[in-house]
């Protein structure tokens, strides 16, 4: 059953409460920072989580990943990395308003530094949904939360894969979704680190267009054999979601 928006959590100036439509859970988010979008959606149906796993999302905005993937499995412990304060205490008010503070704890902290706020290899699953442009993609203006979550302002794609893979327990797997004109960088730096690229799947708006979305899966000191899964299409004719997409929302 759904929370009782009539009780809404405190809620500052420019947060709503967002119904997930998942076993009730909610997230407060604030349309003047940044949503969450069909990206973060996605990363949490492709990554893949076991009972008991540990899991850490880097750069979790909002906490919408760790959210999700608890819904999708109560019996993992989630943790969640924020650098932005304002951002963080954010979405600990969304895991608070949930009741789910005993399997979600929200940090706040620095990727680039994320191997010395946690103990190294000791995490089942890392995922991140990180900023997809370079300093140089398009203008970035002030360094406000839209274009901290845009653009690789705090944290470059190297830094995330060079953490990610140093948190990682030996076999453990790495989940993200980027756009795929970075694909070659991404596939260059995971190799760099020694995160072997697992599976790929890219994701089209609509059947006839070129994908706009990758989602990769990597396994730390994994062998050298790619699985490219068939493309996961978003809209169907008349700008309807697809079947797919409805069951990852709805599941």
């Amino acid at each position: 059953m759904s929370k009782d928006f009539a009780k809404k959590p405190d809620l500052l100036p420019g947060e709503r409460l967002d119904d997930l439509q998942r076993d009730g859970l909610c997230l407060i988010q604030n349309p003047s920072w940044f949503c969450f979008g069909i990206d973060a959606v996605l990363l949490s149906h492709f990554a893949e989580t076991k009972e008991g796993d540990l899991c850490l999302d880097l750069g979790t905005g909002n906490g919408i990943v760790p959210t999700l993937l608890y819904g999708r499995n109560p019996g993992g412990r989630f943790r969640g990395l924020e650098i932005q304060e304002d951002v963080a205490d954010m979405a600990r008010r969304s895991v608070e308003w949930n009741d789910i503070g005993h399997a979600v704890e929200i940090l706040t902290g620095d990727i680039r530094e994320a191997c010395q706020i946690f103990p190294k290899a000791s995490f089942d699953v890392v995922t991140s949904n990180p900023p997809y442009m370079t300093e140089s993609h398009g203008l970035v203006g002030d360094q406000n939360h839209k274009a901290i979550a845009r653009h690789e302002i705090m944290c470059k794609l190297e830094d995330l894969i060079r953490e990610a893979t140093g948190l990682l327990k030996p076999g453990g797997h790495f989940f993200m979704v980027h756009r795929p004109f970075r694909l070659a960088e991404i596939f260059d730096l995971m190799r760099k680190y020694k995160l072997e690229p697992k599976r790929m799947r890219l994701v089209c708006p609509y059947v006839d267009k070129e994908p706009n979305l990758v989602l990769v899966e990597g396994v730390r000191g994994g062998r050298a054999r790619l699985k490219v899964e068939a493309p996961l299409i978003v809209y169907q004719e008349g700008g309807q979601y697809t079947e797919e997409i409805r069951k990852i929302y709805y599941e």
